[in-house]
């Protein structure tokens, strides 16, 4: 079952600081749900994982290439969470050109086991996975969530229908 309001959690992210210099100029922060969804109305899209094929093919890719229509409909933040590490997800947006998706991670899963989206996904050798879902954050307070229907563990795969960016840019077309 969905809580009607965002978990707290506490995410570990890396940030740059310039002032550190040398090669990995980053540093630890911790980051609690409050700050990131307090007093902003964020989409948060949640995938199984950086790098796979259909997070990397259309699911992530969307939302970057939807982000300025997100934001003209008053959205503040877009945001992409996995249960992935900082590492992970600062590399795969690197990889993905990403500029304007605020990546998230969940490295512990905490976040998404208290949503009610964490599946197993062992026998596919990938652990604990978010299952894919997008949702409308208003103040904290749950909006709307589009979830991927028959949520289970270790699926072959999960289709992007229900939680695609354009999904959720219809609903908020439907809502302005």
């Amino acid at each position: 079952m969905t809580p009607e309001t965002v978990p707290d959690a506490t995410f570990h992210l890396r940030l740059r600081n310039d002032a550190l210099g040398g090669p990995n100029p980053f540093e630890w922060k911790a980051v609690t749900s409050g700050e990131i969804f307090r007093d902003r109305r964020v989409v948060l899209f949640a995938l199984p994982g950086a790098f796979t094929p259909a997070c990397s093919e259309s699911h992530l890719p969307g939302y970057e290439r939807l982000h300025d229509d997100f934001t003209a409909l008053g959205v503040d933040r877009v945001i992409c969470l996995a249960v992935n590490d900082a590492f992970v997800m600062l590399q795969w947006a690197k990889a993905q050109g990403i500029e304007k998706v605020f990546m998230l991670p969940d490295g512990n899963g905490d976040f998404t086991r208290l949503m009610g989206m964490l599946v197993d996904r062992r026998q596919q050798g990938m652990g604990l996975r978010s299952w894919r879902y997008s949702m409308l954050v208003d103040d904290g307070r749950i909006v709307k969530v589009f979830a991927e229907p028959d949520r289970r563990d270790n699926p072959s795969g999960v289709g992007v229908q229900a939680s695609s960016a354009e999904t959720m840019l219809a609903f908020l077309k439907d809502r302005a």
